[in-house]
């Protein structure tokens, strides 16, 4: 990972897709921590639609589907997206096909580098480590998506996109696993968790099972493809505003009904990162994104997004920063004086604190153009 302190001017310009950035920052607020102002606010006002938020900002145990399930497939439905407009960058800076394929593969692999940084790596604690991570699966992800992207056309990526969530499918219908058989979609009894144990090394994240292991990777690929096809759509000058904010709802609905349907057969489920999540993810990032879409670049309403874009374009810092950083320390040590003052407040004060230490930190980034990239 480098830092990079670009003399350009920041991404909050008329020149690019804001929403983008801005959608970015917005899925990693909830993990910068507005999930937590969310749960403390809703444990003080019992407001009826600030509990249901809170509820959707835990995990499903299994089967199913939350709010807080899409964090991290839209993070790679848009840097999916992101994908034609920076190839196309670099292409007219001068690189080559060959030069593009290096740095799809240097992103993949250090992302996964960094997602065993971000699980203790440096600790040296080999027998303990747990290889799988978030930032694994971005990469390899992102790796795989990019060279189908770099080798194949829209039809190409198309066909890849639909022949790994049905190739997915039937290994996990019809391929036995030892001891349970074939199509058991039980925890710990599927296909992705036996090669998991067989080959992942370290600890499983959930002992017998890892949501974010090896064979459950593949479909995450076909999220990464989404991203890139609609990156496409976005980039396409001949087309207008309305017209592909249209097309990304019809979309976007088509591909829930599609998930809803198949999850008759094969569950919507996060852990085992299924086709019909895929589905309704895909869905949802394509509905949020035309949202952002229309609001930011078409209407060109830009003000209420800088928060957000702040957020989104150090999205690799604030990920890894509370490994390295303790935020509620330094929020404590900040507002602590003040906190002990709110009374039945503080748990939701202390919450924001946080949050906005952490935001000052990224703006301060911003301010002086420092952005941390791989």
């Amino acid at each position: 990972m480098n830092q990079q302190t670009e003399k350009k001017s920041p991404p909050f310009v008329s020149n690019r897709l804001i929403s983008l950035d801005a959608l970015r920052g917005f899925d990693m607020f909830w993990i910068a921590g507005g999930g937590p102002v969310i749960h403390q606010a809703a444990a003080l006002t019992q407001w009826e639609g600030l509990v249901w938020l809170s509820n959707q900002m835990e995990h499903p145990e299994w089967n199913g589907f939350t709010l807080y399930d899409l964090i991290f497939p839209l993070f790679l439905f848009i840097a999916g997206v992101s994908m034609p407009f920076s190839f196309q960058k670099r292409l007219q800076r001068g690189d080559s096909q060959a030069m593009l394929r290096n740095h799809v593969i240097y992103r993949g692999l250090m992302l996964v580098f960094l997602g065993l940084i971000y699980n203790g790596l440096l600790q040296f604690d080999w027998e303990n480590l747990r290889c799988a991570s978030v930032l694994g699966r971005i990469g390899l992800a992102y790796l795989f998506a990019g060279l189908i992207f770099l080798n194949t056309d829209f039809r190409g990526q198309f066909l890849w996109f639909a022949g790994l969530l049905i190739a997915y499918w039937a290994a996990l219908k019809f391929i036995p696993v030892p001891g349970f058989g074939a199509g058991d979609l039980s925890p710990g009894h599927t296909l992705t968790d036996y090669i998991d144990r067989l080959f992942l090394p370290g600890v499983l994240y959930r002992g017998d099972r890892d949501p974010e292991g090896l064979l459950s990777t593949i479909p995450a690929i076909s999220t990464a493809l989404s991203g890139i096809m609609t990156g496409q759509l976005l980039k396409n000058e001949q087309r207008g505003g309305y017209f592909k904010v249209a097309i990304m709802v019809v979309l976007g609905f088509l591909s829930l009904g599609l998930a809803y349907l198949w999850n008759f057969d094969f569950p919507i489920n996060k852990n085992l990162w299924s086709s019909s999540f895929v589905l309704n993810c895909t869905g949802y990032s394509l509905l949020v994104l035309s949202l952002f879409y229309l609001v930011i670049d078409v209407w060109k309403l830009r003000k209420w997004a800088f928060f957000f874009v702040v957020i989104g374009s150090n999205s690799i810092l604030i990920y890894m920063a509370p490994d390295f950083i303790d935020f509620e320390y330094t929020a404590h040590a900040i507002f602590g004086g003040l906190l002990k003052y709110t009374g039945d407040y503080t748990p939701l004060l202390s919450a924001v604190s946080v949050l906005a230490v952490q935001w000052g930190m990224l703006y301060i980034c911003y301010k002086h153009k420092i952005f941390l990239k791989v």
